[in-house]
């Protein structure tokens, strides 16, 4: 539950900290819509991915599904900066697959929290696997983070990218440059 109260004391304090005039037109409700912004940021706290997994479909066949370019924004729980990018995920079914749009939400209910693309691409796998008790789950983020873009050493263009891996995507290095390929 997010504490809107507190986040605006907390804004006002910074503004304060900056040197910044709080009665200033331009900063009246700057904390109220700071507050608001990161209660959509964190939304994600207050969902269970199982929901959308839930809804599946029984299927006879064991091939590749994969769902490619999701677009996502998420918050840096580093610098509190946002970061977005793409989301592949490619699950092989055992006897029952979910309906697309299921995936997307469940790439939503994780980006929706301060996060970590290293975590972000774990939990998105690793809740597919098990909601979906698949063979094998992979999942490809690539991301810009403003926080190596807007700041520090401000590399603009560059994109981070991580992939995690379950069950029989494990081991297999055959079958992941197949998914890679396909993501291409």
């Amino acid at each position: 539950m997010v504490d809107k109260q507190k986040i605006e004391q907390a804004v006002s304090m910074i503004l304060e900290a900056l040197g910044e005039d709080t009665s200033r037109e331009g900063l009246i409700d700057t904390p109220k819509r700071v507050a608001n912004m990161f209660e959509e940021l964190t939304s994600g706290n207050n969902e269970d991915c199982k929901i959308h997994l839930s809804k599946t479909f029984n299927v006879e066949t064991s091939d590749l599904v994969l769902e490619k370019d999701i677009n996502f924004t998420s918050t840096c729980e580093h610098h509190l900066m946002p970061f977005f990018g793409k989301v592949a995920i490619c699950y092989i079914p055992n006897g029952k697959v979910v309906g697309l749009s299921k995936l997307a939400r469940t790439v939503d209910t994780f980006s929706k929290r301060l996060q970590l693309q290293e975590q972000l691409c774990n939990q998105i796998a690793s809740a597919v696997y098990t909601e979906l008790n698949a063979k094998g789950v992979m999942v490809v983020i690539e991301a810009e983070h403003t926080c190596m873009t807007a700041r520090g050493v401000k590399k603009i263009g560059s994109k981070t990218t991580s992939i995690s891996t379950f069950g029989v995507f494990k081991d297999n290095e055959n079958l992941q440059l197949k998914v890679l390929q396909m993501i291409k």
